[in-house]
């Protein structure tokens, strides 16, 4: 084995561990688009939730089928019809879709049984449980539409389910629903995916889609300068909504974003959209620092925010121990006064557990991130990521394309996060002029994509 194998997978490994550890029987919900399983994406997406399951994570798929019933439709000669973004299923869209529903279950099924040398599932043995956990209501008349045979979700099985998820199955769901009376109904993979996180309380909701997130600036063009919004925060997210049109298609900017938004505010702490045309996207949005789509999070959960002129005698209270022995430089009450708004901090019941400064260079289109602690209390459980992500975010919305750190110590934490060392050279000309030499502090710089 090469000496440059080793030196890329170890630290590889113990940056994705504490992940693994994290999300260790957390329950996830996925929803993957019927485009997906199109798209001939099945397999590999069927390969990685084996892999996730095999991590101790306990997984429920809801599975969507929009393109397989429109060609069932087309080979049957009628048209498929949509109102306010539902599909109107009349007796021939009914059949198309029991039909749609159960070749891919057959296909998804056979996909997690195969235990193929050579792939991640290689010996791996993935038992799939279906059945009958929702119970349905028609939709009925909108606006003078009669949606026949189109419903909306009236319970979900929650005790059916966690019994199943116990015995260690993965859940696999059809957007169909049945009433008290044994009447089918064909549902939407976005509702049925969304009540089911929400009626679980899961850990995430994860959508696989056509599009690849939600961009810093939606309606725009996809480029360097308008990227993926990695974190979205679910008062940001609910703003946005506010703004857009109401959606009609999977690829509108709110479609996706408007389930995410209800699951979050429904108890789900973090919702994710994923575009399926990555290969490994689940992997890496729930293994990376980064993450590849868009997560909405629930701020109140999280408790991070913009710090104010009343939290300086908190921050200033975190941080003192970290100045004493040398690992923060010294920084006067005034300055954190002066300098209080440019804080986010992670508050719990009145106490502050994080913090970090973000210093803007506009000139250079960088920032410098400062202060960044951690109290000891809390050390390990994430909430220096959670900073920095927030970190992250405000300088994106502020137009800039880096941040940078100055540390004697935590280098290694910095470059697991994607920073990586530069000459002090460097800095931004009006931050070089305050470089303390005699401190010798390592440059980390992080490219904003």
């Amino acid at each position: 084995m090469s000496a440059v194998f080793n030196f890329t997978f170890v630290p590889w490994f113990r940056s994705v561990a504490p992940y693994i550890h994290t999300h260790r029987g957390k329950t996830f919900v996925v929803g993957m688009a019927g485009e997906a399983i199109a798209a001939g994406k099945l397999q590999s997406i069927a390969q990685d939730l084996a892999l996730i399951q095999a991590m101790g994570v306990r997984i429920v798929l809801v599975h969507g089928f929009r393109p397989q019933v429109n060609e069932q439709l087309r080979a049957k000669g009628h048209q498929a019809r949509y109102s306010h973004g539902i599909r109107i299923t009349d007796e021939v869209a009914l059949d198309c879709a029991q039909e749609a529903a159960g070749q891919l279950r057959y296909e998804i099924e056979a996909a997690f049984s195969q235990g193929l040398p050579n792939t991640p599932m290689a010996g791996a043995t993935v038992r799939v449980i279906s059945g009958n956990f929702i119970t349905a209501r028609p939709v009925g008349i909108v606006d003078g539409v009669d949606f026949q045979h189109s419903g909306s979700i009236r319970k979900v099985d929650v005790a059916g389910l966690l019994r199943t998820l116990d015995m260690g199955a993965l859940v696999l769901l059809s957007p169909f629903g049945f009433s008290p009376t044994g009447e089918a109904f064909n549902l939407t993979m976005e509702e049925v995916a969304t009540s089911v996180a929400t009626a679980l309380q899961a850990d995430k909701l994860i959508f696989l889609t056509e599009v690849p997130g939600i961009r810093m600036q939606p309606g725009e063009p996809a480029s360097d300068d308008n990227p993926i919004d990695t974190e979205l925060p679910l008062a940001a997210a609910e703003q946005l909504l506010a703004q857009l049109p109401t959606p009609q298609q999977p690829t509108d900017t709110g479609f996706y974003l408007q389930h995410c938004v209800k699951a979050c505010k429904t108890g789900v702490e973090r919702s994710h959209i994923l575009p399926f045309a990555l290969d490994g996207a689940l992997l890496l949005e729930i293994y990376v620092h980064d993450g590849i789509g868009t997560m909405v999070i629930d701020e109140k959960l999280e408790s991070v925010r913009e710090a104010s002129s009343d939290d300086v005698g908190g921050i200033l209270q975190l941080i003192e121990p970290f100045e004493k022995d040398g690992t923060l430089v010294k920084r006067s009450r005034t300055e954190i006064e002066r300098d209080a708004h440019l804080y986010t901090v992670i508050e719990h019941d009145g106490v502050i557990f994080a913090c970090a400064a973000l210093y803007p260079y506009p000139e250079a289109k960088t920032a410098e991130m400062a202060a960044l602690t951690v109290s000891p209390q809390s050390q390990g459980q994430g909430d220096g990521e959670k900073v920095l992500k927030r970190i992250e975010h405000r300088a994106r919305q502020a137009g800039l394309n880096s941040i940078f750190v100055l540390t004697t110590r935590t280098m290694h934490w910095f470059i697991k996060r994607g920073f990586q060392p530069v000459d002090p050279d460097w800095l931004p000309e009006a931050r070089k002029r305050k470089y303390n030499w005699d401190r010798r502090s390592q440059v980390l710089v992080k490219k904003l994509g």
